[in-house]
């Protein structure tokens, strides 16, 4: 991970392919190329130029897309929308989120941009692509992730979330705005909370929304699986089960060896239908011998999903770089790596991962893609969560960022306030069902 560029057919043919850092000339200060955005009426499209490495302003740039409203005198600000992954674009899903906030847009200029490495100049790594398709917790093979690291090269570490706050600022100041609303959905709460320690003046309010707690480093993902537990009982409460889920999922993990698999399907079940239609019987069925249908699942959360929709090549990139490894040293071989691995999850006491195991703590997909991963650096972590207003929202169905981990952030708050919605997944703002989470946002906005 250092500057050195290697040129190679490989390596050129993924930066033509994945719009990589081509130039070598100051950023330009403001927005470029500005053009109607297609498709939506009333916001303008342009181009936010950064450097790639914000140390040296002077070399390689990256060209972000962004999308703004055409309200720049907005009374009440600008209101930037930060979307999740790591790897989702920004731009391409404004015709879909824009609505969800419809009832503040006429007091906020609201503003969409692709994070570096996403959208239009997605990470491309086919394989790893393939074997992960949209989903964090599947098993990846040792071979896409290393071969994806090949792709991307040794700047793979300018694209942590540190590069990404620095993007960020670098729009607020293309924008002419002082103070800006961030307004965060799953990692994109993350890249908030650490824009708001890095620069706490320069932001009016937070909208946290699906939260990943600022600092809490948890390779081992012990909270979604203990969560498990608790949202399968929960939903067993609303309707008839055939039997203790939690129970049968214990023995089902047991039985198999795919546990990051199963809890990876079951968090994505938690995102298409936060009701989990199915859920208890599939893993019922696996429990008496017929995996069919869990195993068709397992399966289909894994089809492939384009770059440009979210990058895992991104993805792996910004977590390898952003997260505490068990590991500690960046440069530990692989052999020291998974011993240390190993050692962590001995020490978990089956309490702590129930009704999964030691093993699944130790194969969760985001650990063994960093596991993999060519270095992975120490970060440092300096600041605390600034005093400004912040709405925190969660669903209690959520085990992709269950609400346990909402109320650990609330914790680095002076005054949260805090919204959990009954029978909500992922992402409340603009999934779920009830009005609950929204009408948060329109009320914490108005004031």
């Amino acid at each position: 991970m250092r500057t050195r560029w290697k040129i190679s057919a490989l390596v050129a043919t993924a930066l033509v392919a994945t719009g990589g850092p081509v130039a070598a000339a100051p950023p330009a200060q403001g927005l470029t190329g500005q053009h109607p955005c297609p498709g939506m009426t009333g916001y303008t499209c342009s181009t936010l130029t950064v450097p790639l490495d914000h140390r040296s302003p002077r070399g390689r740039t990256l060209d972000l897309q962004v999308a703004a409203a055409d309200n720049v005198k907005a009374p009440k600000g600008t209101l930037i929308l930060l979307t999740g992954g790591p790897g989702q674009p920004g731009v391409s899903l404004l015709p879909r989120l824009a609505p969800k906030l419809q009832p503040i847009l006429g007091d906020y200029r609201l503003v969409m941009f692709d994070q570096r490495g996403t959208g239009a100049n997605a990470l491309n790594c086919p394989r790893l692509q393939a074997e992960m398709g949209s989903t964090d917790l599947a098993m990846p093979t040792r071979k896409a992730v290393e071969d994806c690291a090949g792709i991307i090269g040794p700047d793979r570490r300018f694209y942590t979330t540190s590069d990404t706050v620095a993007d960020l600022d670098q729009l607020r100041k293309a924008l002419g705005a002082n103070k800006v609303v961030l307004d965060g959905v799953s990692y994109g709460t993350y890249t908030a909370e650490h824009y708001a320690i890095a620069h706490p003046h320069n932001v009016a309010k937070l909208i946290l929304d699906s939260v990943v707690p600022h600092d809490g480093d948890e390779p081992l993902w012990t909270t979604p699986m203990k969560a498990t537990g608790r949202v399968l009982r929960a939903i067993c409460q609303t309707r008839t089960c055939p039997s203790d889920p939690v129970a049968d999922l214990a023995a089902v993990v047991r039985a198999r060896t795919d546990g990051s698999d199963i809890l990876n399907a079951l968090t994505v079940w938690g995102i298409v239908d936060p009701t989990y239609a199915g859920a208890p019987e599939a893993i019922h069925q696996a429990r008496t011998g017929n995996s069919s249908t869990l195993d068709g699942w397992i399966q289909g959360v894994k089809q492939a999903t384009p770059p440009e929709e979210l990058s895992q090549g991104l993805h792996a990139s910004t977590l390898c770089g952003d997260l505490r490894w068990p590991w500690i040293t960046a440069h530990a071989p692989l052999p020291v790596r998974q011993l240390t691995v190993n050692a962590a999850a001995a020490r978990l006491p089956e309490s702590a991962v129930y009704p999964y195991d030691r093993r699944t703590a130790a194969t969760n997909g985001v650990l063994l893609t960093c596991l993999y991963w060519p270095e992975s650096p120490v970060p440092q972590r300096n600041g605390r969560m600034p005093d400004v207003p912040t709405l925190l929202l969660g669903g209690d169905r959520d085990l992709s960022t269950p609400y346990e981990w909402l109320y650990a952030e609330a914790k680095t708050i002076a005054h949260p306030r805090i919204v959990i919605v009954p029978g909500a997944g992922h992402s409340v703002m603009s999934r779920a069902t009830s009005p609950a989470g929204r009408d948060a946002i329109y009320q914490f906005l108005s004031q």
